[in-house]
């Protein structure tokens, strides 16, 4: 059925799934300060967990949050400690996947999801890089405790929180450039 000369009663004009245009601008620049913002505020709490926290835990509530000073080699849960290397040179090809990914970026969640992994997997890169025993084998600064749960820091959190909004993204079938799947699909 068509409304006047033509026009399809269903055109309502670009579709839901395109993003518009100049977005994906504004949202490269919510990527680059959300990774900037997660790596600056990881590095600053992991040097002031080292400077502080070198002689006594801090309990901040309770036995439910403590500030407990550790160094990980390993990965997450103390896992492949003796893989520091390994771990470091998974860590620079992951910043250099996330950078690539993020040139496409055009949804805001992608934007916060791939903007949070950077922060935190180059939080936990610069300790491997830079801290004791030495370059791409150093030990990963780890400050807050939980009950029942390996100690972490604000780059592990960083990279879950990505985690858990890629997964809600991939659910939703919504790509990094901000098109549904369905969409590009229907397009092929």
């Amino acid at each position: 059925m068509q409304a006047a000369r033509g026009t399809s009663l269903s055109d309502t004009g670009p579709s839901p799934s395109t993003p518009p245009p100049g977005a994906a601008t504004r949202y490269r620049l919510i990527f680059a300060v959300v990774a900037v913002v997660a790596y600056a505020i990881d590095v600053a709490t992991k040097s002031l967990a080292v400077e502080k926290l070198s002689t006594a835990d801090v309990e901040l509530a309770g036995k439910w949050l403590v500030l407990h000073l550790t160094r990980n080699p390993g990965a997450a849960f103390s896992t492949g400690t003796e893989f520091t290397l390994l771990l470091s040179g998974i860590a620079l090809a992951a910043a250099v996947v996330v950078l690539y990914f993020a040139r496409r970026v055009g949804n805001r969640t992608w934007a916060w999801a791939l903007g949070l992994l950077l922060g935190g997997v180059c939080g936990n890169l610069t300790d491997r890089i830079l801290r004791e025993p030495g370059p791409l084998r150093g030990h990963v600064v780890d400050f807050l405790m939980v009950p029942n749960w390996p100690v972490f820091n604000i780059a592990d959190i960083c990279i879950n929180v990505a985690a858990g909004l890629i997964l809600i993204q991939a659910v939703r079938g919504i790509g990094v450039d901000g098109t549904r799947v369905a969409a590009r699909e229907r397009e092929a």
